[in-house]
């Protein structure tokens, strides 16, 4: 898509004005303000008296030279869009294909509405939202709006490195995280201890205080995990603890995860998605699924092998998906043989294999390393990550 892209920011460059590599003529704005301030200067002058025929004729000649600028940047614009279209037209070379209209019914275009309006709203166009909620015939509760607006104000939090937002909302949805076995919480506290422990110099006294008062109540169930955060404060400072068998505490990726950690418990209160539906769509089927599946259509077609129902192929097409855009319903561990459950949900490695909370642990060496039984990879029990299905 380099291609495409390129062409598009020099068409986005000569249709905004701004300086655009080799084009000749000035933007269509400074052209107009130029002419319209001789167009002012000229006013001025016959109105104070001092205005002749050479006024006239300088005027008629500006106009007539800001115009052939005018005509020349739009020429530039029209071939840039033309390389737009020769550079898709490169990239893509089957065409688009066609389908009966979609969306006919009231109904579907309601949920489809529904479905964009909602989409701005949790990927934090609150002003786009508005404006499309005006202009069409969704209504979206102010419950669900203010939701989405903490949703996005939590995560611009998290961004910048404040959990106090996450934390509060942590704390007040304790009963509904526990029933789901999350561990959101007790990762928040781990980001703020490792915060206090790596600060410069490192605040030790504060850092065991923090762990008494917070990490204290997940003994239990993170016994490796709070020991080892109480452990590497002997190797303290940053530069020793880099060569311990800590460093990877030290690493910022240790806390990668935290942003879709609480997007996804706070989407499953709400009852929806961790990630947009639009958005899933969009990297699915913009991401060669469409393109595989049409080309499935043609090979049939040519064929003369398609069934007689509608929108259905005889063929089974593999789409590759990213591991974010990988469901399945049931996982069965492929160590234990057993289905996880909520108790025993499924955890990634930092491989990229995945087993059961129940096998990780029985795998886990002195020190909560994890030797992948698929391949020669290790990994750390904190490192591992939550799969949901």
């Amino acid at each position: 898509m380099d291609g495409p892209l390129k062409e598009l920011s020099r068409l986005e460059k000569l249709a905004s004005g701004a300086p655009a590599g080799k084009a000749k003529a000035p933007s269509i704005d400074q052209s107009l303000d130029a002419l319209l301030e001789s167009l002012r200067n000229a006013k001025e002058r016959f109105q104070n008296g001092t205005g002749s025929q050479v006024t006239l004729l300088s005027l008629a000649k500006t106009v007539e030279d800001k115009k052939k600028e005018i005509d020349e940047r739009q020429k530039e614009v029209y071939n840039a869009l033309a390389k737009v279209g020769k550079a898709l037209d490169k990239k893509f070379t089957n065409p688009l294909p066609s389908y009966e209209p979609l969306f006919q019914s009231p109904e579907a275009k309601l949920a489809l509405e529904r479905t964009i309006a909602m989409h701005f709203l949790r990927t934090g166009g609150f002003e786009t939202a508005e404006t499309f909620l005006g202009e069409s015939n969704v209504t979206i509760s102010p419950e669900h709006r203010v939701q989405f607006m903490d949703l996005h104000r939590i995560m611009t939090a998290l961004r910048q490195g404040d959990i106090a937002p996450a934390l509060e909302w942590a704390h007040c949805h304790r009963e509904f995280l526990q029933k789901r076995n999350s561990s959101l919480e007790f990762h928040l506290h781990r980001f703020q201890y490792l915060r206090l422990v790596l600060s410069h110099p490192p605040d030790i006294n504060a850092a065991l205080a923090y762990s008494h008062a917070h990490l204290a109540p997940f003994f239990n169930r993170h016994r490796v995990e709070v020991q080892r955060l109480l452990t590497c404060v002997l190797y303290l400072p940053l530069s020793k603890l880099l060569t311990s068998p800590y460093a990877d505490l030290a690493d910022p990726s240790v806390h990668s995860d935290l942003q879709s950690m609480f997007a996804t418990e706070y989407c499953a209160d709400l009852g929806m998605s961790r990630q947009a539906p639009l958005r899933v769509i969009a990297d699915i089927g913009g991401g060669g699924a469409l393109a595989r599946i049409e080309k499935g259509r043609k090979v049939m077609r040519e064929r003369k092998s398609e069934w007689s129902q509608t929108d259905e192929l005889p063929v089974s097409i593999e789409i590759p998906l990213p591991p974010e855009n990988r469901y399945h319903s049931i996982f069965a561990c492929p160590v234990s043989k057993e289905q996880s459950t909520e108790a025993n949900p499924p955890m990634m490695l930092a491989c990229g294999h995945v087993i059961t909370k129940d096998s990780l642990t029985k795998l886990s060496k002195p020190g909560g390393r994890v030797k992948c039984p698929y391949c020669p990879a290790e990994s750390t029990i904190q490192s591992a990550l939550r799969v949901y299905f």
